[in-house]
C-alpha cells in the first residue's frame, strides 16, 4: 500500500481535526478525499506529509513509518494555502526547490524544464511571480510538487483558483501521471472533476469518514428519478415521503431518489393511483456530487467508528 492509516487521529486541544481515519491506497490509484470546509481533510493531509503529527493512531506512507526522512523525498505536496517569494521569478523559485531536493546541477536544470512544460508554464518562467494570475501561481506550485518526480502525489485542492481549460489541463495531466504508475491522493471540492479522475474515495464528516469506495460503488446504490407530474397534490407528496423517497418539487417536475430499479414502477403507482398525471418519468444518472449532498445533509458522522474494508482503496 502507499498509505495505510489505523484510527489516524488528531485533536488540538479539546477540538477535533479528525478521528479514527482509517484509509488504504494502492499504487497507481488516483484517491480523492472529499468534505466540506472543516471536516479535516486538510488536518489528515498534514499529517501525511509530517507537517503535524498524530494524537493516536498510526499510518505509513510508501511502506515507511509517518516522518521517515528518505519516503519524504518520494512524496510531491500542493498544499492548499500557499505564498511563494513574489520578487522570485518562477525559474528561481524552481531552481530554489530544486535545491532543497539536493537535485544536481545538470539533472535538476533538465526536471526544471521538464515540469515547465509538463504545467504550461514555459515561456513564463522568467517573470516575477508579483505577475503571476492565481492561476498560473497554482500551476507553479503543482510544478514545485512534480520536480522531484514523486511516487505519490498529494494535492489539496489543486485548481481552485483556475479557469475550466486549467482545470481540464490539469485533469489531463493527473490521468498522464496516473498512467506512468503515480499515485495521487486528491483533496478537492469540484466533484465533477472528481468523478471524472478519482478510482476510489473517501467522504469525511466532521473529522470522521462517513462512506467510502470505488465511485462505482458508492453511485451504484443510488438511482435519481425525474418525473413531470399534473396535478401533484399533498397526498402524493406525503406518500412519496413516507415511503422514504425524499420529493423535491420544482413547478410539474418532482426529483425523487431510489436504492434499486426495481421500486421505480411504485412511484409510478404512488403518483397515478393519488390523481396525478404521469407525464414522464425518467431515471438518471446519479451523480457523486448529489450523493455527496445526500450524505452531507445526513446524520452519520458515528458512522465510521472503526476500520471497515468498504472505506478502503484497495485495487
Amino acid at each position: 500500500m502507499v498509505i495505510k492509516t489505523e484510527g489516524l487521529t488528531k485533536w488540538y486541544g479539546n477540538k477535533l481535526g479528525c478521528r479514527d481515519i482509517c484509509l488504504s491506497v494502492s499504487e497507481g490509484q488516483v484517491f480523492g478525499f472529499l468534505g466540506q470546509n472543516g471536516a479535516g481533510k486538510s488536518t489528515l493531509v498534514k499529517m501525511l506529509v509530517g507537517l503535524i503529527f498524530p494524537t493516536s493512531g498510526r499510518a505509513e506512507i510508501l511502506g515507511r513509518p509517518l516522518g521517515d526522512r528518505e519516503v519524504k523525498k518520494r512524496i510531491g505536496f500542493l498544499p492548499e494555502t500557499f505564498r511563494y517569494q513574489e520578487w522570485l521569478t518562477g525559474y528561481q523559485l524552481m531552481k530554489f526547490h530544486a535545491s532543497l531536493y539536493k537535485m544536481p546541477g545538470s539533472a535538476g536544470r533538465e526536471r526544471i524544464e521538464e515540469v515547465l512544460q509538463l504545467v504550461r508554464l514555459k515561456g513564463h518562467e522568467h517573470y516575477k511571480i508579483r505577475t503571476y494570475s492565481k492561476g498560473m501561481q497554482q500551476r507553479l506550485g503543482l510544478a514545485a510538487a512534480l520536480l522531484p518526480d514523486p511516487d505519490l502525489l498529494i494535492l489539496d485542492e489543486p485548481t481552485s483558483a483556475m479557469d475550466p481549460l486549467g482545470r481540464k489541463e490539469v485533469r489531463d495531466l493527473i490521468l498522464k501521471l496516473k498512467s506512468a504508475g503515480k499515485t495521487i491522493f486528491l483533496n478537492s471540492h469540484l466533484l465533477s472533476e472528481v468523478e471524472v479522475v478519482c478510482d476510489h474515495v473517501a467522504l469525511i464528516k466532521k473529522g470522521r469518514i462517513i462512506a467510502g469506495g470505488s465511485i462505482g460503488e458508492l453511485k451504484a446504490g443510488k438511482i435519481e428519478v425525474e418525473m413531470i407530474i399534473g396535478n401533484y397534490n399533498d397526498v402524493i407528496n406525503r406518500s412519496l415521503a413516507e415511503k422514504g423517497y425524499k420529493p423535491w418539487r420544482e413547478n410539474e417536475r418532482v426529483m425523487v431518489t431510489v436504492d434499486s430499479r426495481d421500486k421505480i414502477p411504485v412511484i409510478a403507482e404512488i403518483v397515478i393511483n393519488n390523481g396525478g398525471s404521469l407525464y414522464r418519468l425518467t431515471p438518471l444518472h446519479n451523480s457523486l456530487e448529489n450523493l455527496f449532498l445526500e450524505l452531507m445533509q445526513e446524520g452519520g458522522e458515528n458512522d465510521a467508528d472503526h476500520c471497515r474494508d468498504d472505506l478502503q482503496g484497495s485495487a
